[in-house]
């Protein structure tokens, strides 16, 4: 049985390029980009090489481009970086409801240091309104921290334009956005959409696991959150994880040139998931925008079953998909990014998300379409809240 991968926001598999460009720096080039013999400084243009990906992949120049070891750690350099570098300024942070728990759990651990924080809400597609955010503003507002995506519900926020709203109302703030589920599948510009920082992470975009940076607009000043070395301009500590260096900048290259064409096929096939379930199972909502949406991402709640249900379900007739964060899936809560969107619990705990990967044909589009509908059915029959819905419907 031909297995169908359909979580891609857990994790992508490696392009085989990647592999190949990564091989080299798990053999005989495994010198220290920080040793001044030849064997270091082949480590160290391999890096220097790999940043230039990086940055050419958002619009950056090199030098704002660190390195770390996940998206959740970016987050967490920027989120306590800036703030504790601009706490002469003001103590307060403004951040949207849904987002990732790498930022929100970050925010908390700066309240319990005398930070104060607003959570600006959310629209029911998952949109947050940048009029909002220009409320949430303080005199004292020193970091506003906007997602550039939602790796939940898929939906694509209006960065640039919070942006301007912060540069008009708190001009002395800065601006960073998670773009861990964007970055590599859309286009990103940070010029464009004017932040100071950025986080996005090379196993989203078919690179290795471990890999991830944070730009870094130049001129701004963030607390290192890794102390103890000097690499990365003294602002993350530790010895290079070269070959995952290496592996994100191959990815980020590769991933700049496909992603236009690939973009088109992916959101092709997403509409035609979408709709095909949303014809064939009763009860079942969307989740999310319907239009300003990642290209890979799908997701719904399906009334009357359980999450982990179907994922088991579906797993079982070889399918793989989520759903919600998996960061936080086997914590068994409801979904926070739900929750603020309105619906209640017992419609979230329905949550299933399907994330496509680029090797995703329209046959197995096809064969989910077959699969989904007799699961459903299955976990219904063995529901009394889908019971009482069929006896209150005359059914």
């Amino acid at each position: 049985m031909k297995r169908i991968y359909l979580d891609h926001i857990a994790a992508a598999p490696i392009d085989p390029a990647v592999t190949e460009a990564m091989r080299p720096f798990m053999g005989d080039r495994f010198g220290n980009p920080q040793s001044l013999h030849s064997d270091g400084q082949t480590a160290a243009e391999a890096v220097e090489e790999a940043r230039e990906g990086v940055a050419a992949l958002i619009g950056a120049v090199p030098d704002e481009v660190i390195f770390t070891a996940s998206g959740t750690e970016a987050n967490n350099l920027a989120i306590k970086g800036l703030a504790q570098a601009q706490k002469a300024k003001g103590n307060h942070l403004v951040v949207s409801s849904i987002e990732h728990a790498s930022v929100l759990n970050a925010v908390k651990s700066l309240e319990r240091s005398g930070f104060a924080a607003t959570l600006v809400p959310v629209d029911g597609e998952g949109w947050i309104d940048p009029a909002d955010v220009a409320k949430a503003l303080r005199p004292e507002t020193i970091l506003v921290s906007v997602m550039t995506a939602n790796s939940e519900v898929g939906t694509i926020e209006s960065v640039a334009e919070i942006v301007r709203e912060v540069r008009a109302k708190a001009p002395g703030a800065l601006v960073h956005t998670d773009a861990v589920a964007a970055a590599g599948n859309i286009p990103l510009d940070v010029k464009a959409l004017g932040v100071d920082a950025l986080s996005l992470s090379g196993n989203v975009f078919y690179g290795p696991k471990g890999s991830a940076a944070l730009f870094l607009k130049k001129g701004r000043k963030l607390v290192p959150q890794i102390e103890g070395g000097i690499q990365e301009g003294g602002r993350r500590g530790g010895s290079e994880d070269v070959p995952a260096i290496v592996g994100m900048g191959k990815a980020a290259r590769l991933a700049a040139a496909a992603m236009t064409e690939r973009a088109g096929r992916m959101s092709a096939l997403r509409d035609r998931l979408i709709g095909g379930l949303t014809r064939s199972i009763e009860r079942v909502r969307l989740t999310g925008s319907p239009d300003r949406r990642l290209p890979y991402h799908a997701s719904f709640c399906v009334e009357f079953v359980e999450g982990e249900a179907m994922l088991l379900g579906l797993d079982f007739k070889g399918i793989a998909a989520s759903s919600f964060s998996a960061c936080t899936s086997k914590s068994l809560k409801v979904s926070h990014v739900l929750l603020a969107m309105g619906l209640d619990h017992a419609l979230a705990q329905g949550s299933l998300i399907f994330s496509l990967i680029d090797t995703i044909s329209a046959e197995d589009i096809d064969r989910v379409l077959e699969i989904f509908p007799p699961v459903v059915e299955r976990l219904r029959n063995m529901s009394p809240l889908y019971t009482a819905y069929l006896k209150e419907s005359g059914r």
